[in-house]
């Protein structure tokens, strides 16, 4: 099955789309790159547009584990690989490597769905042996990406969580996550929910040109108010903070959110693992020449020198000078917000284990 969403024009400034280029996969053995001669003089056919495509993954297992120090969670469910939300500077493109693709344009435009993963999280939240803690959903690509608008696979997911009576975090930059108001007040109601809103900057022009399909600030902004507004806990996240682009910004963030409703905070640093620095690298000097060089000596001196250190502890945030001024402005402003830190924890103890079978009616 294949679902076309939209298209673009691969030509000029590829409206709409993050990544200036889409080179293989590094598990690919052998590369292809598209080269336009100059023998025409303009009469030829434009290059077909891009397609977003959607195709389907049968999911086996739905839960993903880790046992990362750096993250608050050691459990998450990602119901789509890809985004088309296009954010340049994602750190989850390299994933796409594994499925034979390109972490460019192709993770923004070949999308895999997984339409049966709330049946198969179903099944395992069925068996005995599991124990319950806070499932994040959204920790890889946003479950709130423009296709969850007709599939409803991140809405699946929710009614199976709020069944079984089971604590989810929520990440995304996503207005659709709107239509699930409904399921998410009443697990507000009962402590176990609450959903962290990215917002990287207010400039809408800035923001179009790194997040080219995701809503645009103030849009985020009113999601924060809407959620807010029927209960729903929300953190407001600056995150990524691109140093000597956006961390200007970081206390006019953090105030925004606080004014929308946000009752918590929290702050990551641009990560540029695998693919992900050429691409941001050959972004960035094509939309701000100026500032290209500024902004990754500015990485490289968190980094010990290097464009990205996955070292635990350190790849969230950085290290040096620079890192830590970042921290204590964080830290300062949000103090000066009223924001709480940490959040509430979510319950775990009003977990009730579903039935394997859907249909399958509880007697309680």
């Amino acid at each position: 099955m294949v679902w076309a969403a939209a298209e673009t024009s691969v030509k000029g400034e590829r409206k709409a789309r993050g990544a200036m280029s889409n080179r293989s996969g590094r598990f690919e053995r052998l590369s292809q790159e598209t080269l336009l001669d100059e023998w025409g003089l303009g009469d030829e056919p434009e290059p077909p547009a891009i397609r977003t495509e959607v195709r389907v993954e049968q999911a086996r297992t739905a839960i993903s584990w880790n046992t990362s120090p750096d993250l608050p969670f050691d459990r998450s469910v990602n119901p789509y690989r890809g985004c088309e939300h296009g954010c340049v500077y994602c750190f989850a493109r390299p994933s796409h490597a594994f499925l034979g693709m390109s972490a460019g344009l192709d993770f923004e435009t070949r999308l895999i769905a997984r339409p049966n993963i709330a049946e198969a999280l179903r099944q395992e939240l069925a068996k005995p042996s599991y124990r319950v803690a806070p499932i994040a959903i959204g920790t890889n690509t946003d479950p709130y990406q423009p296709v969850e608008r007709d599939l409803k696979i991140t809405r699946s997911v929710l009614l199976t969580l709020n069944e079984a009576r089971h604590p989810v975090a929520i990440v995304t930059k996503g207005a659709l996550i709107e239509q699930d108001i409904d399921i998410l007040e009443r697990m507000a109601a009962e402590g176990l929910v609450r959903v962290g809103i990215s917002v990287t900057t207010l400039d809408p022009a800035l923001s179009r040109k790194m997040e080219p399909r995701a809503p645009l600030p103030a849009r985020r902004l009113e999601i924060i108010r809407r959620l807010t507004a029927r209960g729903i806990p929300v953190r407001v996240m600056v995150s990524p903070i691109v140093p000597g682009l956006t961390d200007p910004e970081l206390e006019a963030i953090l105030a925004a959110g606080k004014q929308a409703g946000a009752s918590s905070s929290s702050w990551i640093m641009l990560r540029l693992p695998r693919e992900v620095s050429e691409i941001w690298q050959e972004w960035l000097r094509e939309t701000f020449p100026e500032r290209a060089e500024k902004v990754m000596n500015r990485l490289r001196e968190m980094h010990g020198g290097k464009e990205y250190d996955p070292d635990w502890h350190h790849r969230m945030r950085g290290q040096g000078r620079y890192a830590e001024l970042i921290a204590a402005r964080f830290r300062l402003a949000s103090q000066r917000l009223g924001f709480c830190e940490p959040p509430h924890p979510l319950r775990t103890n009003l977990f009730r284990r579903p039935p394997k079978d859907s249909r399958q009616m509880s007697l309680f």
